[in-house]
Order: structure tokens, then C-alpha cells, then sequence
């Protein structure tokens, strides 16, 4: 027995809800292509992202530290597995679409550079410097990975993927662009939200990158239990029942545990609110969702506070720790110097690079070819070209 991608539309329109993004109204690719006989459009994005070059890259770049300093810490590679996991739950218990969100959420950090965060400030630094007023940000480089640099297909450049897709990529956005035949077919107009699988991956995002940071914390002994408990209520409210229901539990265990209690606290309580929300908004579909002036996808205020109180512990005891922020100060140093080497001697790029550059300028070419280098590669270009030895980053270890 195997089941068509027609059977598969037809499930979806059985079981979805009326708001759900069916694959079968979906806006369609850039660049039309023929429809697959037993996949539906967005079971085909999920397939080709996870099959990029990007996507592999990630396993080798840094999510809070640098890629290489522990077996266990997390890379951008298993940040986005979890994002992909957290938004199927989501997406499922909503009746909403779990093959969009979960493509979207696979490609959501494609864009990263080398060394997180502190080097995507670094990049956006250096060429606002050399006079690209934009900047450098990863978001937006998600959507340029899948829209103009991978090279996978002889008809397109990119992925092709649909526009659901690369809709979900344009996130932090004021207000979204239709596609152009839809515009001047039925009359779209610009619109403020995306869909709600969409709404789910930026929020799984959140939850993710929140509780996996603190695991990582908690393993490279930055933080503290006892840090936690003094500042963050919602840590200390999870971590004091598990206490109470598992008294003679191990440290590492008990903080395993409330950390899966912490996931499992923030992903019903952003079920239960979004649930809420789409039923006094009243929306029957998706163009409804799109209209709203805010995200229908969102955490309870209550809990909406509370993640923003660990947002701030994370960054004053762990983002700026100073074995954190040392190691990622040395990195982009390097990331600085190859970047400007390359500007200086552009005849070194690649044909694909030399290419962009002729077409988008000689900053963004260099800022594409940098930012999809891994961390590992990065500093071995470093020692390549601006000589020396690939600089070693120490694993983390506490000040005294």
C-alpha cells in the first residue's frame, strides 16, 4: 500500500484546522516545478533543506559556545533539531500544519556565521563599516541561503522552496509581501502576520534556545542550580516540585528533569494560549490569520514575564560570562581578519563568490562566503592566510 500526495492533500484538508496552510493552496514556488507524485510541497521543502550544504554545515557552528569545546554542548545543528521537534508538537496539538513548521524551523538558522551571535554582531559591524547600510543579519541570510546560494538544481538558484517557506524565513518583519501573481491576481495587500506554523517555529525557537542553554550552562559549570533558584521565579518554581516529587535525585539528574519540565510547562502553557487567542480572533483561514495586527501564536502574560526575567539571567550570568565572552572575543578577531583579507585580495574567491560579487557587490560576496564557513574552517583560513597556527579554543571552564 503507499499513498499519493493527492491522499496525503486530502488527509490534510480532513484534519487540519480551517486556518491551518494546506499544502495544496499553497502560493507556489518561485520557479514552478511539476508536483511530486507521493510528497506534498512542504514534505518536499523539509527534504531539501535537510539536504543542503547549509544544513550540514550547522553541525559545525556555534550555538552559545564555540563548536569543539564539549561532546555534549549544543551545536546550531541540534539547536534546530529541537526547534523542528518542539514545533511538530505544537503544530500537532493545534491541528495545524507540522510539515510547514517543521520546514520552516529546519531552515530558520541557515543563516548563522561562524561563532554564533558575537559573529553575527561582528559581521554586521564590519560591513556597515564598508558602507552596506543594511548590515549583516542571520535571518536575513537564511532567506538569501535558500533564495540565491545553494546550488543544488540547474534550473534555479537556491532551493525553490515554497513560498509558505521563505514567508516563515522573513521573521522580525513589520509587515509581509504577498507574492507577486497572487498580488495582482486577487488583490493581496501587504499583511502583518504570517501563517501559524510560521507563528510556531519563531516561537519554538524561544523555548528551545532557553531551556538548551541552561543545560549547557548547568554542564559547563557557569552556572549554578543555586544561581537559577535565585534568579529566575519560573526555574525556581519548576526545579522546587521536582525536588519535592524525586527528593533523592542527584543534581545533575534533578536538573536534567526540571529542565524537560521547563519545556514541557512552556509548550502547554503556548497551546493552551494560542488555542485561546484563535478562538476570540475568530479566524476561519489563513488570509484571517494574516490580517491580524498581532501573532495569534503566543505565551500566556504570566509566562511571557517570566521568560523575559530568564532571558536577563542568561545574559548577565552566562552570555557575558567572562570564559564565554573571552573565547568568543578571540574568535571573531579571526573571523574580523579573514573577512578583511578577502576584501583586500578578491581575486582568492571562488567563482561562485567572484559571480555574487559582480552582482551584489564585493562586501556582501565576501559576507556570503564567511558566514557559511564553519568555526573549525574559519580559524583554519585564519592561520592559512594571516599565518600561524589554527587558533585552539579552550572548553569552558568557571572563573575563580
Amino acid at each position: 500500500m503507499r499513498r499519493s500526495r493527492e491522499e496525503l492533500e486530502a488527509a490534510e484538508a480532513r484534519h487540519l484546522a480551517p486556518y491551518a496552510q494546506r499544502s495544496a493552496a499553497s502560493a507556489g514556488r518561485r520557479y514552478p516545478e511539476k508536483s511530486h507524485a507521493y510528497r506534498t510541497a512542504f514534505q518536499r521543502d523539509r527534504a531539501r533543506v535537510i539536504h543542503s550544504r547549509a544544513f550540514r554545515r550547522l553541525g559545525y557552528k556555534t550555538q552559545v559556545f564555540l563548536n569543539g569545546t564539549g561532546d555534549h554542548l549544543r551545536t546550531r545543528l541540534t539547536h534546530t533539531i529541537e526547534v523542528a521537534s518542539i514545533s511538530r508538537t505544537i503544530a500537532r496539538a493545534l491541528a495545524l500544519n507540522e510539515d510547514l513548521a517543521e520546514a520552516i524551523a529546519l531552515a530558520h538558522d541557515l543563516g548563522h556565521p561562524p561563532f554564533g551571535h558575537p559573529g553575527e554582531k561582528t559581521l554586521d559591524r564590519l560591513m556597515r563599516e564598508h558602507g552596506v547600510r543594511e548590515g549583516f543579519d542571520h535571518n536575513a541570510q537564511s532567506l538569501r541561503i535558500v533564495e540565491e546560494i545553494e546550488a543544488s538544481y540547474p534550473d534555479f538558484a537556491g532551493l525553490n522552496l515554497s513560498f509558505e517557506v521563505t514567508e516563515g524565513l522573513r521573521k522580525h518583519q513589520t509587515f509581509y509581501d504577498p507574492p507577486p501573481d497572487l498580488a495582482a491576481a486577487a488583490g493581496w495587500e501587504r499583511y502583518t502576520c504570517p501563517t501559524l506554523e510560521a507563528q510556531i517555529a519563531n516561537l519554538a525557537d524561544e523555548i528551545t534556545y532557553n531551556s538548551h542553554d541552561i543545560d549547557d550552562g548547568l554542564d559547563a559549570h557557569l552556572i549554578t542550580a543555586e544561581q537559577l533558584d535565585a534568579g529566575s521565579a519560573l526555574w525556581r518554581e519548576v526545579h522546587a516540585r521536582t525536588r519535592r516529587d524525586f527528593p533523592g535525585m542527584d543534581s545533575p539528574a534533578r536538573c536534567a528533569t526540571t529542565i524537560r519540565r521547563l519545556i514541557d510547562q512552556q509548550v502547554e502553557d503556548v497551546v493552551a494560549s494560542s488555542a485561546a487567542a484563535i478562538a476570540a480572533a475568530g479566524v476561519q483561514s489563513v488570509d484571517d490569520v494574516r490580517r491580524q495586527e498581532r501573532p495569534l501564536v503566543r505565551y500566556s502574560d504570566a509566562l511571557l514575564g517570566a521568560n523575559a526575567e530568564l532571558r536577563r539571567f542568561l545574559f548577565t550570568h552566562l552570555y557575558y560570562h567572562p570564559a564565554v565572552a573571552g573565547a568568543n572575543a578571540r574568535a571573531c578577531a579571526s573571523l574580523a581578519d579573514v573577512f578583511r583579507f578577502y576584501l583586500e585580495n578578491p581575486t582568492l574567491l571562488g567563482q561562485a563568490t567572484a559571480a555574487r560579487a559582480t552582482r551584489d557587490g564585493l562586501a556582501r560576496a565576501v559576507c556570503d562566503y564567511v558566514s557559511g564557513m564553519t568555526d573549525r574552517y574559519l580559524l583554519q583560513e585564519h592561520a592559512r592566510l594571516c599565518g600561524g597556527e589554527p587558533a585552539l579554543i579552550a572548553a569552558p571552564r568557571p572563573s575563580a
